[in-house]
């Protein structure tokens, strides 16, 4: 394969300081200025809006995690890992920074995205604020500040948040502007343990400022450098070829230019501005802007792990030996609009915005070249430039995205006091993704024969494709009290989505033929293929909860969730449809002993059908498609718990999820469809990949106070159990296993009036945990190669911050 795989106005509301906010409550979501006030020494009521309505997090009749900001500043969260080890029933897969693909309760088949051709949508959604920044390409890494909580909503949310919510909806809730002046600096310094020179460092502001009586600025910048602790360490390989002559020779090939100490750094950078403007009592308008620029060096993955090929041997714990640059940009700004108000008693909210991502990224490809040479010989290692020279067959991976996506909705509710209460809208959504994929052998346009695609360069394999996926969907969601403390909710969702894809994707053999008419457009080779694919559906949503006393809610749900179909690329494969998620789920939310323990606990049973797979044919030259196959069964158990005596806290959070699939996957024929009679490929029973068995966390924090200072020490501990990275074993003595770890984090600061001080030490005792294999190109071509993504080596830091 040739891919990667309710408003109130602000004039009624009084400020607080942001001191107040990280006590460890927050209370107002909506657009309409904000109001929050707690005693950071009493248990936390945080109020979230993931049924679109403020509400208890307690009386919430769903499986959800809320991490407050309080919880964040308190674990050193500024990225997606961070908090990503907070949330049991996250996993993900990743190449580093801005490239991970994010996963709910185990609903993934490790092989679902199609890397630069985009293939399967995500299985989760990722929201900030009312707005999807979820991309055909995956979720963005947001850089974690000013946040008013992280929201991680687990099981089909298919009513109302839409496609790409098939397994979950992970969602980031800004802080809002306030009818107060306030602000706030913060400083960090870092280094990794064990003698490494590389630092980091980072410097946080933000500023609330009230410009009128009713309007108000919230604005807020960053910078972040995160040093590198993956090393390019010296190496040389040779690949066996033929000469000008046909007579066998050695291509040497040297790593020097490339070699570099702790190489894999990165610099993050952008800011976020928000005004809330108040136009009466009842209407809010906020516009907002967030831009990021992330520019990473490198490589997040190690290995490969094996070791036991000559050409591509493992180097050493943290350690790469590569022959090509490596980079990756992320850079995307998003632009928004809510507007809030009411319509007699009723409220009334539109959300809309646009947003641009634009994806550049250079990595080593030249795996691809030695799993080739190793299964065609040397055919694939022997290209001679103009000179009449071998040219150096290492292949280099260069992908250039441009994802954009409009969405818009528009939806009314009832007043949240009333018996009967209904929410309902309209939404739309249009994004797309335009690639352009090269794989690079430098010389080949010259080199002769000219092997190169044309029109793209020195080009052994290119890809030039623009996809456009287009959602359209109505919602209804209403509850009814039965009785006072007795709720039935339900809640459908009807959907259309209109997916096209069209160009070129493959080698120069099939340009100009009858299958790909060469056109008028220097920048397409031929046109291989233009596909479009239509479907419509409905998900459902039916919630029976009872509300035993005000500190006991005990539910049961029956929802559905869905992931659109789309195109695939092969002429003879035929578009894959939409999969489906139904969930059933069982769960308690209690509070004891005056709200100083508080118990949650969910057990699902989720059935998965029509599971989006990628797979590769016989005759496809390793171009994955997507197909639908079988079924899975995921059952599990997740739950969180807090314990608050005042001066000293405990909280944790964990999963068990037990998946697997409940039918034979057959193999794939040559005309390139399931065929059994060509064997089984999943046998019934297989483990779905990536997702751990167990995973938990807990934290225990103790303050007090001495004098006017208020002291506290912080000790955090994060277990996972093994996972397996693919379905079956892609090649024989290929690792696609990861063993289970524990990782240790500790800090101890003060806080005294408005400055903070903080010392920590993550990853304390340097456990080198393995949180995903991966390969630059497909498991069956290039698994004997894979590499680790694993968890950040000890690293030390120091944080200082002042609020004004």
């Amino acid at each position: 394969m040739r891919e990667r795989v309710a408003g109130v106005s602000m004039r009624r509301l009084s400020g607080v300081s942001l001191a107040t906010l990280l006590g460890g409550t927050m209370l107002a979501s909506t657009p309409a200025l904000a109001q929050q006030a707690a005693n950071p020494d009493t248990p936390a009521d945080i109020v979230v809006t993931a049924q679109k309505r403020e509400e208890s997090l307690q009386q919430v009749p769903i499986s959800i995690q809320a991490l407050s900001a309080a919880k964040m500043e308190q674990h050193q969260v500024a990225s997606f890992d961070d908090y990503a080890k907070l949330l049991p029933s996250v996993s993900f897969q990743s190449y580093g920074p801005g490239q991970s693909q994010i996963y709910f309760r185990g609903v993934t088949s490790g092989s679902d995205y199609n890397g630069a051709f985009g293939g399967s949508q995500p299985t989760s959604a990722l929201y900030l604020d009312e707005m999807p920044l979820t991309t055909i390409g995956g979720a963005v890494d947001l850089h974690i500040y000013d946040m008013q909580r992280v929201e991680a909503l687990s099981g089909p949310q298919g009513t109302l948040f839409g496609s790409s919510s098939l397994s979950g909806t992970l969602r980031l809730i800004t802080n809002k502007p306030t009818h107060k002046f306030e602000a706030g600096i913060d400083v960090s310094g870092t280094t990794f343990g064990k003698g490494s020179n590389s630092s980091g460092g980072s410097i946080d502001a933000f500023i609330n400022i009230p410009i009128s009586q009713s309007v108000a600025l919230r604005a807020s910048g960053f910078y972040q450098r995160d040093g590198g602790y993956i090393s390019n360490v010296p190496g040389t390989r040779n690949y066996p070829a033929l000469d000008v002559n046909g007579n066998p020779t050695i291509v040497p090939v040297s790593n020097a230019k490339y070699v570099k100490k702790n190489y894999n750094d990165v610099e993050t950078w952008g800011g976020r501005a928000a005004l809330g403007i108040d136009l009466d009592e009842n209407w809010t308008v906020t516009p907002s802007v967030i831009y990021q620029d992330q520019r990473s060096h490198g490589t997040f993955l190690y290995g490969p792990l094996t070791g036991n090929d000559p050409l591509s041997p493992s180097v050493g714990d943290l350690k790469v030996q590569d022959y090509t640059p490596e980079m990756n940009r992320d850079q995307w700004v998003q632009a928004a609009m809510t507007i809030h108000g009411k319509l007699g008693n009723w409220d009334v909210t539109y959300a809309g915005g646009y947003f641009s991502r634009f994806v550049d990224t250079t990595a080593d490809y030249s795996d691809y070249t030695v799993s080739y040479y190793e299964s065609l010989g040397p055919a694939y290692t022997s290209f001679i430039g103009a000179n009449g020279q071998n040219l150096d067959p290492s292949q280099i991976y260069h992908v250039h995205h441009h994802y954009t996506k409009q969405s818009h909705e528009f939806r009314v509710s009832s007043p949240s006091t009333d018996r009967f209460r209904l929410t309902a809208g309209l939404f739309m959504q249009r994004q797309s993704d335009e690639v352009k994929a090269d794989y690079i052998i430098p010389g080949l346009a010259t080199a002769q024969g000219n092997p190169a695609v044309p029109r793209c360069g020195d080009d052994i394999f290119c890809s030039r494709i623009n996809r456009i996926d287009r959602d359209y969907a109505a919602f209804a969601d209403a509850s009814y009290d039965i009785l006072p403390n007795l709720t039935l909710s339900a809640g459908i969702r009807g959907f259309i989505a209109n997916n096209t894809a069209a160009g070129f994707s493959g080698t120069a053999s099939r340009v100009g033929t009858a299958a790909c008419p060469v056109t008028s457009d220097m920048n397409l080779p031929c046109l291989l293929y233009s596909k479009k694919a239509v479907e419509a559906g409905q998900t459902h949503r039916v919630t029976l909860n009872w509300k035993v006393d005000r500190d006991h809610l005990v539910y049961a749900t029956y929802s559905t969730g869905y992931r659109p179909g789309g195109i695939n690329r092969l002429v003879q494969v035929a578009p894959y449809e939409a999969d489906t998620l139904t969930n059933y789920e069982v769960g308690v939310k209690t509070s004891w002993f005056n709200r100083h323990l508080t118990v949650n606990l969910a057990l699902f049973d989720e059935e998965w059908n029509k599971m989006q797979i990628g797979l590769t044919t016989p005759d496809s030259n390793g171009t994955l498609s997507i197909y639908n196959v079988g079924s899975a069964r995921i059952r599990g158990l997740e739950g969180d718990a807090s314990l608050n005596l005042g001066h000293f806290t405990l909280s944790g959070s964990g999963a068990y999820t037990d998946a697997k699939t409940r039918k034979d996957f057959c193999n794939i024929g040559a005309s390139g469809n399931p065929d059994c009679s060509q064997g089984v490929y999943i046998p019934a029973g297989t483990r779905l990949p990536v997702q751990p068995k167990f995973k938990g966390n807990v934290t225990a924090r103790y303050s007090f106070d001495l004098g006017g200072y208020r002291p506290y020490v912080q000790a955090s501990a994060s277990h996972q159990s093994g996972t397996d990275a693919y379905f079956v074993q892609p090649v024989a003595g290929a690792l696609w296993q990861t063993a289970g770890f524990t990782t240790f984090d500790f800090a101890l600061g003060a806080k005294a009036g408005q400055w903070s001080w903080e010392a920590f030490v993550l990853n304390a005792f340097d456990k080198r945990g393995i949180l995903s294999l991966n390969t630059v190109c497909i498991p069956s071509t290039c698994a004997q190669f894979a590499r680790a993504y694993a968890t950040r080596p000890q690293e030390f830091g120091i944080k200082l911050g002042r609020k004004f």
